[in-house]
């Protein structure tokens, strides 16, 4: 297997040379703006990597890769009109530098492109495979619109929302490139397995850099699902093991619409710390972790392809940005 960094060099040229039409302008712009605002790319190279990791020939998920990250990035785009957010990546979101509208219009050509560019793989399975993942994703944002309404909303609920929103594109990236390797039936589905389990620690990591991380590596404000008081798995535990003073406090910050964003967060945050929910959010990232690598060492591959995937796991579930 290649090191990471020459996977996600192809990646990135295939993406720099998307054809876009000049017109109109407003929805093109946006999308090739915000594709170039760059990210981790994790999603397309663990497509080449498992096609490589499993016999393929890379060349064959390229398509595949770019239409799995380009679907990825219209999910932002909407999330961000949804979220309200004013930052990706360091820059201004869509709908900031533009308007919502554009937004939305540019996230829907977005879903399409990537549809041409999985339907290139001339997969059946890959573009089921795909579709039923974009579904899950839908479903997963609608629950987490649903919760933002709710004040009961359970550990398990919420770790099934972000299986559905966050990890089953990791693991259908991963799943993508072992079936245009033409792997075991076996080894396809202990690579997605792996691919989910990796995506919950990534996502449980996501919500701890929301509160802790640091704004210049996170690449976006901190602070904003606190702000939006959305039911993440700091949140739901806070609810769940607050008592006398403390509940009352976190139902004020959660109550008071004229709190200000340092004041809410900075209350927030000490709550979060008193209650002990950032140990059991680490608690957690480990298990998903320890799951996801245990996938990995089921699927019949090299001891290097092995420990690369390993690697990465370890990496992404610890990672500061």
């Amino acid at each position: 297997m290649k090191p990471f960094q020459d996977y996600l060099d192809t990646v990135n040229a295939a993406i720099a040379a998307i054809p876009y039409p000049e017109q109109p302008s407003q929805l093109y712009e946006p999308i090739s703006y915000h594709m170039a605002l760059g990210g981790k790319r994790v999603r397309p190279v663990l497509a080449l990597m498992a096609c490589d990791a499993l016999g393929g020939n890379t060349a064959t998920a390229l398509d595949a890769a770019v239409g799995i990250e380009m679907f990825h990035n219209f999910t932002l785009l909407h999330d961000d009109v949804m979220d309200k957010a004013d930052v990706r990546r360091g820059k201004p979101t869509v709908h900031r530098r533009w308007n919502d509208n554009i937004a939305i219009l540019s996230g829907d050509t977005m879903l399409t492109i990537a549809t041409q560019y999985i339907a290139k793989t001339g997969s059946q399975a890959v573009m089921d495979l795909f579709n039923k993942t974009a579904i899950e994703i839908y479903e997963g944002q609608q629950w987490d619109m649903n919760y933002e309404e709710r004040n009961d909303v359970t550990v398990d609920e919420y770790i099934n929302m972000i299986r559905l929103k966050t990890s089953v594109l990791l693991g259908c990236a991963l799943k993508t490139g072992a079936l245009l390797a033409d792997a075991r039936d076996e080894d396809a589905n202990a690579i997605y397995e792996a691919g989910v389990n990796m995506g919950l620690a990534f996502q449980l990591r996501d919500d701890m850099l929301d509160v802790w991380g640091d704004p210049v590596t996170f690449g976006k404000e901190i602070g904003g699902d606190i702000m939006n008081n959305k039911k993440t798995f700091l949140l739901i535990n806070a609810m769940r093991l607050a008592q006398g003073d403390d509940a009352n406090e976190l139902r004020h910050w959660l109550n008071d619409p004229y709190a200000t964003r340092d004041d809410k967060v900075r209350g927030v945050t000490a709550l979060y710390e008193r209650l002990g929910a950032r140990e059991l959010a680490e608690e957690a990232i480990t298990r998903y972790n320890d799951l996801a690598v245990a996938a990995f060492k089921r699927v019949k591959m090299s001891d290097g392809d092995q420990h690369a995937f390993i690697d990465l796991a370890n990496k992404l579930s610890g990672r500061t940005y």
